[in-house]
């Protein structure tokens, strides 16, 4: 059966989720978490992308990415894997893939769905039950938005500007909007199109897609993945 492809478009962002085969652990210690984010670090110089969000579990990450050109998701990835597996397998004596298949990604409605996708990267920890705060897990974003903590990798947004011009009150914003009571509905959705390479959006942002690419998109409900004809 023919794999379906993925769907990349400049500007528009990316929620990207790849896992470890049989979802065995990808990071096995400290050292393991500093060196892939100097790799993605490096990935997004090579392939340039806005990062805005990122969570490494220890089974799993997830990136919330937008190209700046229309293949820089898929090279920036596949540059990312690659260098990563095999400093796992020279440091661990282990030979072999690390990953479990191609990486899952979905389009994201900027307007309506970038925010949702951001807390739902940035919780994840917290859903996990590894912490009850997402500011006490040191590899996501949240501290760089909620605590001013510098991260190169990271980008900013216009609607984090917008909170407020002194940075104290926008990262105070910051944590309580991320505090803020959850849509279990909007993090379904998130999680299913992302597992279905699908689309965090609407029949408005299909539209959108629509004029920006010139092809035509079967839009499915929540549940059903979207697909290019």
């Amino acid at each position: 059966m023919a794999r379906k492809p993925r769907l990349f478009v400049t500007g528009i962002p990316n929620h990207v989720v790849q896992r470890g085969n049989n979802k065995n652990p990808i990071f096995f210690s400290n050292k393991d978490y500093f060196f892939f984010l100097e790799v993605l670090k490096e990935a997004r110089s090579k392939y340039p992308c806005f990062i805005y969000g990122y969570c490494l579990m220890p089974n799993h990450f997830h990136l919330l990415i937008q190209p700046k050109a229309k293949h820089n998701i898929s090279m920036l990835i596949k540059f990312l894997g690659a260098k990563y597996v095999r400093y796992i397998n020279k440091i661990y004596k282990r030979s072999g893939t690390l990953w479990e298949g191609r990486f899952k990604s979905s389009l994201v409605d900027k307007e309506r769905y970038f925010l949702a996708c951001l807390r739902y990267i940035e919780l994840n920890p917290v859903r996990a039950g590894i912490v009850n705060s997402p500011g006490l897990y040191q590899w996501s974003s949240y501290r760089f938005r909620a605590r001013g903590i510098l991260d190169p990798i990271l980008d900013l947004d216009a609607w984090y500007f917008g909170l407020s011009s002194n940075p104290l009150e926008r990262q105070a914003k910051y944590r309580k909007f991320v505090d803020a009571l959850n849509s279990e509905k909007d993090f379904n959705l998130i999680r299913e199109m992302t597992k279905k390479n699908g689309l965090i959006g609407g029949e408005e942002f299909r539209e959108r897609l629509e004029k920006l690419i010139g092809i035509k998109l079967v839009f499915r409900p929540p549940g059903r993945p979207a697909i290019a004809e």
